[in-house]
């Protein structure tokens, strides 16, 4: 079996145990294959915690939960050095935190202190954690998936927005419709009781290595690059386009914006087989990749004007050149 039919094989299993999310699981494997971050925010019993943990059960990796609460302290994430005492001599010892897996949940990320999140910027950016003057490695293959409530603001710490930056793609979860409703009911009804013994072998990692391999090899044409970086021009200038555009947005998308359009493009192109990206590659992942870093004006918030709405108008503004 290939690297594609493998990766397609997981979001298979994925979507059989996640009713009605088809686009949230697609966007997870993005992620895991652009080997990026992702920050989910939706109601609650969204299935945000039950995704990530779907994608992580169904792989060869290591997989951690830390649930964030205020009481939470940064060496509780990246672990810290422990004194020991062997043959009556002590030494220091470092013990490794939850952060050191293959795939990390930070479960409602915002309800822990700036200083708690911000135990994961090097770690997510950097791939490395350092205590006490000494740097860990991050396995080779380490993903940071965060989760959020979008409604209950109340004792929760809104995340600054260097760490959102950080995260390739905000995946945003909505309600599923009538008929996967009806479905997640009985998949529920049937996982009560013993849980069943799955005969898939997980997901080996070399897989996903050798995606990303094959990923990289997806061409990007002038006109595409060229469309990519007009996109994100169209939020830093938006009077360029339109007077109103101009008056939703306040800051536009970083450098990071396009980086992460060009590797979740390819992605997009290699998953529906194709060896180059196409202009609906681009527009797919824009939403996801823009939302978390635009900064609206007061304007767009008096008007109720939320970033993909903003996002919408700039894909119909920006044309292919």
């Amino acid at each position: 079996m290939s690297s594609l039919e493998t990766i397609r094989e997981l979001q298979r299993r994925m979507s059989a145990s996640i009713i009605g999310q088809e686009s949230v699981v697609k966007n997870l494997v993005v992620g895991l294959l652009a080997n990026g971050n992702i920050l989910m925010e939706g109601l609650p019993g969204l299935a945000k915690t039950r995704a990530v943990k779907g994608l992580a059960t169904n792989m060869d990796a290591d997989f951690s939960r830390i649930q964030f609460t205020p009481d939470l302290l940064p060496s509780d994430i990246t672990g810290s050095e422990v004194l020991y005492t062997e043959s009556g001599q002590p030494s220091f010892r470092f013990e490794a935190g939850p952060i050191f897996a293959n795939i990390v949940l930070a479960d409602e990320i915002n309800r822990a202190p700036a200083k708690v999140q911000a135990a994961l910027l090097e770690a997510m950016e950097e791939r490395q954690v350092t205590v006490s003057g000494t740097t860990h490695r991050m396995p080779d293959l380490f993903m940071v998936m965060a989760t959020q409530n979008p409604i209950e603001q109340e004792g929760t710490y809104p995340l600054p927005e260097a760490q959102m930056d950080r995260f390739l793609m905000h995946v945003y979860i909505d309600y599923p419709d009538e008929q996967s409703e009806a479905r997640i009911i009985r998949l529920v009804r049937g996982e009560e009781g013993d849980k069943p013994v799955s005969g898939s072998a997980p997901i080996a990692q070399d897989i996903v290595f050798s995606a990303r391999e094959e990923i990289h090899e997806v061409a990007v044409s002038e006109t595409i690059e060229k469309y990519m970086v007009d996109l994100v021009f169209a939020t830093r200038f938006p009077e360029r386009y339109s007077e109103q555009l101009a008056s939703w947005i306040h800051v536009g998308v970083s450098p990071r914006g396009g980086i992460a359009l060009d590797k979740c493009a390819r992605v997009q192109a290699w998953l529906d087989g194709r060896d180059q990206v196409l202009p609906d590659d681009v527009r797919a992942i824009c939403h996801g990749v823009m939302r978390h870093r635009l900064a609206l004006s007061y304007d767009a918030s008096a008007e109720g004007v939320s970033a993909n709405d903003v996002i919408d108008e700039i894909l119909k503004l920006v044309a292919v050149a």
